[in-house]
């Protein structure tokens, strides 16, 4: 498969689905390149995972985002990205790419924050030399946000109707009481994600979005990068200007471009991931026949 069609292929995906691409991708990476070049085990997470350290963060701050793209193993991985898959899903039927990845990333940062604190603060953890990776604190984030957005919503789980809000409310009692059993960082960020999830999906249903300067902030930060490369992978197609004084209309392509137009007005507007997979199709194909 070419560069240019696993772009496409990529650019085809939902929000969620490329998260979960990027995240396996990662796992990778980090297992791959470690063993190829006899590195060690650590060579690579260790400039991208969130220490405990105060100061070792203030050295490093990026990882306060990047610990999530990395996983102590191939279970960590998978439970991640399932329950991010189906969240994702009930998520983005309420809401489209942009405020998903709001939630997603303040769950991460909400998580990492609680857990430098925590283990800054408390003296349960002193002396521990941790420090902390996963997706779960953004997982969780989106979970507990549809839990509390819709928290009647029912939804079939095995051979089981439950409301969310119970499903929500088992990982968090869950989270808590396991704290002084193991994995104690990475339940304390479960639980930095929960507090943002509630958080947000409580003040939106008030009419307030607690996360429209975070999502305007990565807007223009994408913008810095959108002027040097080309907005998507499709081939551009440019609106066609009307001529006067044809006596003959092919009504086809008159149609065909009204379609586009249609397309065209509504990336202007929203964006190109708030295209369908039919339309992101349909543009891909004009685009190679012009």
């Amino acid at each position: 498969m070419s560069t240019g069609n696993l772009k496409y292929q990529f650019a085809t995906l939902g929000i969620a689905e490329k998260l979960i691409a990027v995240n396996v991708l990662v796992f990778i990476v980090n297992a791959l390149l470690p063993f190829l070049f006899q590195l060690g085990t650590n060579s690579i997470v260790q400039w991208f995972e969130l220490p405990k350290d105060f100061f070792e963060f203030i050295s490093q701050p990026w990882s306060i985002v990047t610990y999530s793209f990395f996983h102590a193993g191939i279970w960590h991985l998978f439970w991640n990205m399932v329950m991010l898959y189906f969240s994702g899903r009930i998520f983005l039927n309420l809401y489209g790419p942009g405020k998903f990845i709001n939630v997603y990333f303040l769950g991460v940062i909400m998580g990492g924050l609680l857990f430098l604190l925590s283990y800054n603060i408390f003296p349960a953890f002193a002396g521990f030399n941790a420090a902390l990776i996963g997706a779960s604190a953004g997982v969780t984030a989106v979970l507990i946000f549809i839990c509390a957005y819709i928290p009647n919503q029912v939804v079939r789980i095995f051979f089981f109707n439950v409301k969310l809000w119970y499903i929500g409310a088992f990982f968090i009692l869950v989270d808590l009481i396991q704290i002084p059993a193991g994995n104690s960082g990475g339940r304390i960020a479960h639980l930095g994600g929960a507090i943002l999830g509630y958080v947000y999906a409580r003040q939106l249903l008030r009419g307030r979005d607690i996360g429209a300067g975070f999502g305007k902030f990565l807007e223009n930060l994408g913008g810095l990068f959108k002027k040097k490369e080309k907005r998507s992978p499709l081939k551009t197609v440019h609106r066609k200007k009307k001529t006067s004084g044809s006596s003959k209309v092919n009504y086809d392509k008159a149609a065909r471009q009204r379609k586009i137009d249609a397309i065209l007005d509504k990336i202007s507007k929203s964006g190109y991931e708030s295209l369908s997979k039919t339309e992101k199709d349909f543009l891909f194909k004009a685009g190679k026949e012009d």
